[in-house]
C-alpha cells in the first residue's frame, strides 16, 4: 500500500540522500527477511535469498536499474506466501531448525520479530513516500 500509485522510476527514488534506501529496495529487502527468517532459519532450508550478493551487503537497496516492478512484486509475493504456509502448518512454539551459534528461537518469536520489523520500515516507507509525493498511503 506504501507503493500504490508510484512509477517504478519514483519507487526507485532515493528521496532521503545520502541514504541509499527506496521504496523498492525496502520491498527487496522484505523479501530476503521474509525467506531468511521463516525458510533459512526456521525451516533450516538451504534457500537463495533473492537480492543476496557475496559482494554486496547491500544488494537489496542497489542496483535496482534493472529491477522491475513486476518481479519485486512477485518475488516479495512469494516470499509472503512461503511464509504463511510455513506458520500455517507449524505450531509457534517449535523451534527453529537452521539458527545458527546456538541461537534457540521459536515460531512465536519469528513471528513477533517480523511484526516489528515490518513496522520499522512502515515508517521508513511513510518518510520516504512523503518525500515523493507528499502522501504516506495506509
Amino acid at each position: 500500500m506504501k507503493c500504490a500509485g508510484l512509477s517504478v522510476e519514483q519507487l526507485r527514488t532515493r528521496s532521503v540522500e545520502p541514504s541509499s534506501l527506496t521504496l523498492l529496495g525496502l520491498v527487496r529487502h522484505m523479501t530476503i527477511v521474509e525467506q531468511d527468517w521463516y525458510q533459512r532459519i526456521f525451516e533450516g532450508l538451504d534457500v537463495a535469498l533473492e537480492y543476496e550478493s557475496p559482494t554486496d551487503h547491500d544488494a537489496d537497496f542497489n542496483d535496482l536499474d534493472s529491477a522491475t516492478l513486476d518481479d519485486v512484486e512477485r518475488n516479495f509475493l512469494r516470499a509472503c506466501a512461503a511464509s504463511r504456509e510455513i506458520t500455517q502448518r507449524n505450531e509457534l512454539d517449535a523451534h527453529a531448525r537452521g539458527a545458527d551459534d546456538g541461537f534457540v528461537v521459536d515460531l512465536r518469536w519469528i513471528c513477533v520479530h517480523m511484526i516489528v520489523e515490518y513496522a520499522r520500515h512502515n515508517g521508513d516507507a511513510d518518510l520516504l513516500r512523503e518525500r515523493i509525493d507528499g502522501l504516506t498511503g495506509d
